[in-house]
């Protein structure tokens, strides 16, 4: 196996995990959840690491890195409401989030052209926290860490989530009225 495909087989690995972190929570099996969504969350920055220590970026790697982002994170979100274990509200805004800059990116290729997807800080900042949230509810299902703790990890990633959906719309819309502008 050729060493630049490391990374996009990480997340691919990451793909795969999605099924048994959700099947383990949907039967309580807590800790099992723990490992399997730890090695995921953690498999995320290794390969993000990977790409960019020995130069292994790729068009590929660029689209199914955050793609394998997406369905651990709503996946498990998902799940985690219908156990009634994170508000509706919180998976709702995660997912609308996520189909806005769906929609945003297919809109700019439609009519402005291809693009290059790069998350942004914040972007990253708020995987982070989604990502600290399961594991903190996951982890609240074994031991007590605080109601304030749950909440307060609930409101930085709607608060992350509401702030990385705007600032993308922002600099994607910018991107786009000033490069219609040239070609007028």
């Amino acid at each position: 196996m050729n060493p630049a495909y490391i990374p996009n087989f990480i997340s691919l690995l990451r793909v795969l995990l999605v099924w048994p972190v959700v099947a383990s929570l949907l039967h309580g099996e807590y800790l099992l959840t723990l490992v399997l969504y730890t090695v995921a969350g953690l498999s995320d920055g290794l390969d993000g690491y990977i790409a960019k220590r020995f130069d292994y970026v790729s068009r590929l790697g660029s689209i199914l890195d955050p793609l394998a982002d997406k369905l651990l994170l709503i996946s498990t979100f998902s799940t985690l409401a219908w156990l009634g274990l994170v508000p509706s509200y919180l998976v709702i805004l995660i997912i609308a989030r996520d189909i806005l800059i769906l929609c945003g990116a297919a809109v700019f290729y439609w009519l402005i052209g291809r693009y290059d997807m790069a998350p942004t800080l914040i972007s990253k900042l708020n995987t982070f926290c989604q990502l600290s949230l399961g594991l903190l509810v996951v982890v609240a299902q074994l031991v007590d860490v605080g109601e304030v703790s749950l909440e307060l990890a609930m409101m930085v990633v709607l608060l992350t989530t509401v702030v990385s959906g705007t600032h993308y719309v922002w600099v994607w819309g910018r991107r786009a009225f000033l490069l219609s502008r040239r070609r007028q």
